[in-house]
């Protein structure tokens, strides 16, 4: 690929934005790219994680959209939802997204981050969304997913009023669920990809399907998902395997 680099495990897919000259922004030809990718991991999910190349400044997640494709959008193309409907699209496949974040994560970039399940970050990041300074807002998802994972007060100090924060105070609010050192910050990413692993796969995407149902399709969608689990030989094999080893800790 032209803008990303994938490395592919048996259990996971690495996908690192890669446009250092332009600290990793994001233009029309890595949205389509990253539309592959998601094609591929609807047809074979697997746990993705997303991150960014190094650039000459260092570790960069992604420092927003392009502005120079940005500058020459009309209606029609906001119209189209380039950049939402590609972090709708990640937001929705059917394994968890782990973002791992070093350096910037600003406007178009801090969205894509918003979209992944889990946000690890190095302690040299910088997350935010500068939009209205350029005249537009975060149309991405920000507006009303930054509101979902950190609450109103703290979303409008983002969005409207320009905060930019650092790693400590995104961990604070929770944005981030953890924040490391930039040379821990794969180690991080595949500890948590290995943790998700060790559970029953089809279960972790029942539970992220529920999750993001709407509040009025509960509990009937609750009860159907865990019928159909209930019915899962996996589900059988590891309920007796969990059996079987507590009977033995209690034989000792």
């Amino acid at each position: 690929m032209e803008t990303l680099k994938v490395e592919q495990f048996d259990d996971r897919v690495i996908v690192r934005l890669d446009r250092p000259k332009s600290l990793n922004s994001i233009d029309q030809i890595m949205v389509d790219e990253l539309h592959d990718v998601c094609e591929l991991l609807e047809r074979e999910p697997k746990v993705l994680i997303l991150t960014g190349a190094q650039t000459e400044r260092g570790g960069i997640f992604a420092s927003g959209a392009d502005i120079s494709q940005l500058r020459e959008r009309r209606r029609h193309d906001a119209l189209r939802g380039i950049n939402s409907d590609i972090f709708a699209r990640i937001a929705a496949l059917p394994m968890p997204v782990i973002a791992a974040i070093d350096g910037f994560a600003f406007g178009g970039g801090a969205e894509l981050a918003y979209a992944a399940d889990f946000r690890i970050a190095t302690t040299r990041v910088k997350i935010g969304n500068p939009e209205p300074n350029l005249g537009i807002i975060a149309a991405a998802g920000a507006c009303w997913r930054l509101v979902e994972l950190v609450g109103e007060p703290a979303a409008k100090e983002i969005l409207l009023a320009g905060r930019v924060l650092t790693a400590d105070e995104a961990l604070g609010i929770r944005l981030v669920t953890e924040v490391c050192e930039p040379e821990e910050l794969l180690e991080r990413a595949h500890a948590l990809a290995e943790r998700i692993g060790g559970f029953d796969p089809l279960a972790i995407r029942v539970t992220k399907q529920v999750i993001h149902a709407p509040r009025a399709a509960h509990p009937v969608i609750d009860n159907l998902a865990q019928a159909l689990l209930f019915e899962s030989p996996e589900k059988e094999a590891r309920m007796d395997d969990f059996l079987q080893k507590r009977s033995e800790r209690k034989g000792r």
